[in-house]
């Protein structure tokens, strides 16, 4: 068998760490699909990847940057409410500032009728109009939060079953039209467990007047989702999870028509189709 001389070891050395990094640095991520429609996703290519990433913008919301191979891609959220046309980003590279026009395309989502019993969840009273207020200040103050923790973006579904109402679905409950389903919903008994679908820390966690028992994860950059509805929370605020690790258990918490887990993705303060998210085999 024939040993490699000291400087040739050295060498050889030096150039297997050097192509491992050039391998590393070439490695994909599974970025969300690219989808620019109203409650899609566009991942928009930015630079080459330098030494320091760049920043981007969307208005005054920043938006997520991660690294992508060799390139640098930011993440936008498109609001439901979008008409088709065009998005300005602004992007920022040192003392450069580029703007970048993101096309939005058409989506039409069908609507969904459904029948709630309980009446107060469709017409709240005046104390319950109260209470609804109270917690849209705080969840609209998590689904503002942009942490430096660049999030892994590979997502698994966080409860196992079918997927029934889909994301967009225009809602009409005893036949008053509400806003648009701004989640995915995974039709599973009481008690299945939830588990985080990647890394992040949790936001926060309530019972919410429509959402029910709740948790929110912050997986970074503006990345955060939310599990509602759930019949049991086992996490607390600021505990950080692994991918996999059980949240809660789906139940029927909240304005529900029945047990199952409502599963929200929002993107820049955007909530944005979760399936998007989705690893595809």
């Amino acid at each position: 068998m024939q040993y490699l001389q000291g400087g040739q070891a050295l060498s050889f050395l030096r150039l297997f760490c050097a192509l491992g990094l050039t391998l590393a640095s070439a490695a994909s991520l599974a970025l969300p699909q690219h989808n620019p429609v109203p409650g899609g996703v566009a991942v928009i290519d930015l630079a080459a990847a330098g030494t320091a990433p760049p920043t981007a913008r969307w208005g005054e919301q920043p938006l997520a940057v991660l690294r992508d191979g060799g390139r640098w891609v930011a993440l936008l959220g498109i609001p439901l409410d979008t008409l088709p046309g065009t998005l300005e980003i602004s992007v920022f590279s040192g003392s450069t500032a580029t703007a970048l026009s993101v096309p939005v395309h058409v989506k039409n989502y069908p609507e969904q009728r459904l029948t709630i019993k309980d009446k107060r969840k469709v017409e709240p009273d005046p104390d319950d109009l109260a209470r609804i207020e109270r917690e849209r200040e705080i969840t609209e103050a998590i689904k503002r939060r942009f942490s430096d923790a660049a999030p892994a973006t590979d997502f698994m579904l966080p409860a196992t079953g079918p997927l029934s109402s889909r994301f967009g679905l225009r809602r009409v409950f005893n036949g008053q039209p509400r806003n648009p389903h701004a989640g995915l919903d995974v039709a599973v008994g009481t008690g299945a467990p939830v588990k985080a679908p990647a890394a992040g820390v949790v936001a926060n966690t309530g019972d919410y007047f429509f959402n029910g028992n709740t948790v929110f994860i912050d997986h970074g950059q503006g990345l955060i989702t939310a599990y509602m509805h759930l019949s049991r929370i086992d996490v607390r605020s600021g505990q950080p999870v692994k991918k996999g690790e059980i949240l809660g258990a789906v139940g029927a918490t909240g304005r529900v028509t029945g047990p199952h887990l409502h599963w929200a993705v929002i993107l820049n303060n955007t909530p944005v189709d979760p399936e998007l998210f989705l690893v595809r085999p």
